[in-house]
């Protein structure tokens, strides 16, 4: 409830910043539309350019003091802006507050202090990805008055922003400045291993926990989630028939038992319970591992750690009775196929052997009457 409740305030935040910039607009174009053009006409001509901010910002040497005593560099990269995403931009288009030169100095008390100072210049422009960042758990903490969380700057940079996934490792390594534990996990992963080797088909964090509006990995509702997360990629066809591996993984899991509980669990139709098996719970979160060679061993030891949470008698032999994400067939657990087979054709002929005996019975008693 805490949760929804929490969403619902960012959600009516978000729609008063799009019901606020709808109303300036449709202000702006009907009441001063001429005025304003013309007023932003002409501080586009007196604002500083781009070349007068650098006679000062682009000299190597050019810091202030922080409060905290710490030296901040206030230099800007002229050839790493010139190859940033920004490059057509004027410096004035995010730092509007500066119309003049010499400007006025501003104080800091910290570093942390300056990213925060600047971080919503960027929902300027952005403004959908602002919004979502509004829903997501990073805001939530800093909303609640955890300084660290991360803000825009702290994950793209500030004047040498370059795309986020060129390369597509350069997403994880951006996640690993305050996840370093669990980049670590990650690397040493069946999908981090891929990555690094240059594999385009394996997840980095953002297709798992999104860029903007990040959820609680820790919340119910994140847990029951995961089949449907994992199915992304695991339903492929035309991506799984690389690595040989089923894409019936879904309809395998939703057809068990422990699949059937997570969809009621999710659907809100049955209360949660303590503990509900999905994806994760097997093959773990981040240092995912094959399923084969030595890898398998290590996965079946922690599968009967997983079990004896709800059978806590069960034996090192347990896990072995899941013939896995699999249909039976003569390739994947034969034995259970044969048995399927056999099932299937003496159930409807016992079906149909005893409605026959009850006809000629039936028709027996009519003819001797």
């Amino acid at each position: 409830m805490r949760g929804k409740t929490t969403r619902g305030r960012r959600g009516i935040e978000r729609a008063k910043y799009k019901t606020a910039g709808w109303l300036l607009g449709l202000l702006t174009v009907f009441a001063f539309g001429p005025r304003v053009a013309a007023q932003r006409l002409i501080a586009a001509a007196s604002s500083p350019s781009n070349s007068d901010c650098l006679a000062c910002h682009g000299n190597p040497s050019f810091s202030i003091q922080l409060g905290d005593g710490e030296t901040l560099s206030l230099y800007v990269n002229q050839k790493d802006f010139a190859h940033s995403v920004h490059s057509g931009l004027a410096c004035t288009d995010c730092h509007s507050d500066i119309t003049s030169i010499p400007h006025a100095a501003r104080t800091f008390p910290n570093r942390r202090a300056v990213s925060l100072a600047f971080y919503q210049l960027c929902r300027q422009c952005h403004f959908e990805q602002y919004t979502r960042l509004l829903d997501g758990i990073h805001f939530d903490a800093l909303s609640k008055g955890n300084s660290n969380a991360p803000t825009c700057v702290d994950c793209h940079g500030a004047h040498s922003i370059t795309p986020p996934n060129r390369p597509r490792t350069r997403i994880s390594d951006t996640c690993a400045r305050c996840h370093a534990k669990v980049a670590k996990a990650y690397a040493g992963s069946v999908h981090g291993q891929a990555l690094a080797q240059g594999n385009s088909d394996v997840p980095v964090c953002t297709d798992c926990h999104h860029a903007h509006d990040i959820s609680n990995p820790l919340s119910s509702q994140w847990h029951l989630s995961i089949p449907q997360l994992c199915a992304r990629c695991h339903s492929d066809r035309k991506t799984m028939q690389k690595y040989g591996i089923s894409t019936d993984v879904l309809t395998t899991y939703l057809n068990d038992f422990h699949g059937m509980t997570a969809s009621l669990e999710r659907s809100e139709r049955v209360a949660p319970s303590q503990f509900t098996v999905t994806c994760t719970d097997c093959h773990g979160v981040h240092d995912i591992e094959r399923v084969d060679s030595a890898g398998l061993e290590r996965i079946k030891g922690h599968l009967l750690a997983v079990c004896q949470r709800c059978h806590p008698r069960a034996t090192a032999n347990f896990p072995s009775a899941w013939i896995g994400h699999y249909e039976p067939s003569l390739q994947h657990a034969p034995l259970v196929y044969a048995v399927k087979l056999f099932y299937a054709f003496f159930i409807p002929f016992t079906i149909i052997g005893l409605s026959l005996q009850i006809l000629l019975h039936l028709w027996r008693v009519v003819v001797n009457r």
